[in-house]
């Protein structure tokens, strides 16, 4: 999916601007409308949703925008592997809905119950209910806890997923500070489709510094079901010249699939043999945010196929569905694309609202990977409609050289333009 590209005009500061221009410009295509405001419910306030809420409301001030989150403060996934790792402190991860709601976007800190698509309709948790015009989900991701012999939200209170940023993050921290100098921490990572395929990679590699500069005596255990990984050579290049003796990986088809967990024992159970870290980081199969099944938009995988020219469900008439939540072919599912999905996704809905043919969506992701501070690397893309999927554009992918000259000042502005990409994508989303 991500090829290796040496041409010299496309650096990354090209590709962090392409990817915020391309989304803004399916986003605002400013149509009249003749009616009378329509109304639109966003559920989900993460990138993918909070985006899409704000363009709506750019794209026409007389659209009645309501965006259903019931958590008040959004915590961010991307930088959250640093706060494992105590380099970042939990609150740099946090923003709040102010300016979604100083853009006239109504917000209700509420959880979305139920949808009836007859009657269009989104009951909220204290009973009420709104109706809408069109309705955009953006669910993000839900566990699936009945995939794992022995894992569960409670479970996960011993063996935190941490894969969803916030309290989560901050226990596994938590542990992995308390562990004795000596200890094992394991990850265990599902097979695809996960929430950002890359990130448990760099996650590892974060925690091995940690271990590497407070806890020299320990190790990184990798637990994988899978053969092979996201920028497997970069990593691993990475891991020897950095984390030598302290990261191992064990891969499917050298029994890394986690099949179940005990917490009496604390062991991790594999196809080949049993484990025992003294922290555990259990990262369970996914599904879309459980929303989407209430609504009938998620099908028996448990995602939502949508038509990618609109974004529209292809079970359920007047949803769209963004984000996370989607099976969005060959774009990853990460915060990157949900932003721009948004964007994008506001601009299908305002042209059907108004009864205009949609553009054919385009738009580009970027996922960037820190496995030391000042050492990251990253990966790129631009999608369309083909096939009744989203596929890659073919000669558009860009993804960080394994080898070359000054290859470490490369990736120390890698780690730069990250920054600045976090903070570029949390003031677009959040103000």
């Amino acid at each position: 999916m991500w090829m290796d590209s040496r041409r010299p005009k496309a650096t990354r500061r090209h590709v962090v601007r392409g990817f915020a221009a391309a989304a803004a410009s399916f986003a605002f295509p400013c149509p009249s409308f003749a009616q009378s405001a329509a109304r639109v419910i966003v559920i989900g306030g993460g990138f993918g949703g909070t985006s899409c809420a704000r363009a709506l409301r750019k794209i026409d001030s007389k659209l009645q925008v309501t965006l259903v989150e019931p958590n008040r403060i959004f915590t961010a996934c991307p930088f959250s592997n640093e706060v494992i790792a105590g380099l970042r402190d939990i609150s740099a991860q946090q923003f709040g809905y102010e300016k979604t709601a100083a853009d006239g976007v109504t917000v209700i800190a509420q959880a979305a119950a139920k949808v009836d698509p007859q009657a269009r309709t989104v009951g909220l948790a204290d009973g009420t209910s709104l109706p809408y015009d069109r309705l955009v989900l953006a669910p993000g991701i839900d566990m699936r806890f009945d995939s794992l012999e022995g894992y569960d939200e409670a479970t996960a209170e011993k063996m935190p997923h941490a894969w969803k940023a916030g309290a989560q993050t901050v226990l596994l921290r938590r542990q992995i500070e308390a562990m004795e100098d000596g200890g094992v921490v394991a990850l265990a990572v599902p097979a695809t489709p996960y929430r950002c395929p890359p990130a448990p990679y760099e996650r590892a590699s974060l925690i091995a510094h940690y271990l590497k500069t407070k806890k020299p005596r320990s190790k990184v255990l990798i637990l994988d079901a899978k053969d092979t990984i996201p920028q497997q050579q970069l990593f691993e290049h990475a891991w020897k010249t950095f984390y030598p003796g302290i990261i191992e990986r064990i891969a499917l088809s050298q029994g890394g699939r986690l099949v179940s967990v005990d917490t009496s024992t604390g062991t991790l159970v594999t196809e080949f043999g049993n484990y025992n870290p003294q922290v555990a980081n259990v990262i369970p199969p996914q599904k879309a945010g459980n929303i989407a099944k209430l609504a009938g938009a998620a099908d028996n995988t448990g995602w939502c196929p949508i038509d990618p020219a609109t974004f529209g469900s292809k079970l359920v008439p007047n949803i769209h569905v963004i984000g996370d939540a989607i099976i969005g072919g060959s774009v990853p599912k990460s915060a990157s694309a949900a932003h721009a999905e948004g964007k994008v996704c506001a601009a299908m809905v305002a042209s059907l609202i108004a009864g205009k043919p949609p553009a054919s969506p385009t738009f580009e992701g970027i996922c960037y990977n820190t496995v030391s501070p000042g050492y990251a690397f990253f990966m790129s893309g631009s999608y369309h409609p083909r096939d009744e999927l989203f596929a890659e554009i073919v000669g558009s992918s860009f993804t960080s050289p394994l080898n070359g000259h000054g290859l470490d000042e490369v990736r120390k502005r890698e780690a730069d333009q990250a920054q600045s990409w976090f903070k570029t994508i949390t003031v677009e989303t959040f103000g």
